[in-house]
């Protein structure tokens, strides 16, 4: 036995499109038919996102675009280099390659916690340069919606100033979006 819509006998289970829905069954139901006709209220948008490694330096949460950060590596043997600058932490071998390795906190004037298990080096290449950073820990790597970063504050430490592009939201704290190319060039023109 059939439903009744508008003086025509439906098959059972179809219940005519403005009928009340009852049952998550029957809103399927509706949804496919509204789908099948064409009428729909969803519009469906694909909008790329940008990677971003997001890690932290004394609990402050920071990120790099993932376009620039080559890979991330748990932390290795770091060999000191005699005189170097002080954020120039030493050098690491990566699969026979020797990489420096800058000490983050120390031109983000944020000192980095002890080193644990969860340290790790961003190894990244921009502006002519490549080189590992070290992080306190690497939180996450997630896609970030352009329209979800929103402008730095106005009131940024002066370090900061020019080397955050932008701010978002993860996981109910504020990430500062850090561009890799801005601060290898600072750090090779001596600013930082």
């Amino acid at each position: 036995m059939g439903n009744e819509s508008n003086g025509r006998t439906l098959p059972p289970g179809d219940a005519p499109i403005n009928a009340p829905i009852d049952t998550p069954i029957d809103a399927l139901a509706a949804a496919l038919e509204r789908r099948r006709r064409g009428d729909q209220d969803i519009v469906a948008v694909d909008v790329p996102g940008v990677q971003w490694v997001v890690f932290t330096l004394s609990g402050r949460a920071f990120a790099f675009p993932g376009a620039q950060v080559a890979e991330i590596l748990p932390l290795p043997p770091i060999y000191f280099v005699p005189g170097c600058p002080p954020a120039l932490e030493g050098v690491i071998d990566v699969r026979g390659n020797i990489c420096s390795v800058l000490r983050l906190g120390d031109l983000l004037d944020s000192p980095h916690g002890p080193p644990t298990r969860r340290t790790a080096i961003l190894r990244g290449r921009a502006a002519d340069m490549e080189s590992g950073l070290r992080v306190d820990a690497v939180d996450d790597v997630l896609e970030v919606a352009p329209e979800a970063l929103l402008p730095p504050p106005g009131n940024l430490p002066e370090r900061l100033q020019g080397l955050v592009t932008g701010v978002f939201e993860h996981r109910g704290q504020l990430v500062m979006a850090l561009d890799m190319e801005r601060l290898f060039r600072s750090w090779r023109d001596a600013r930082l």
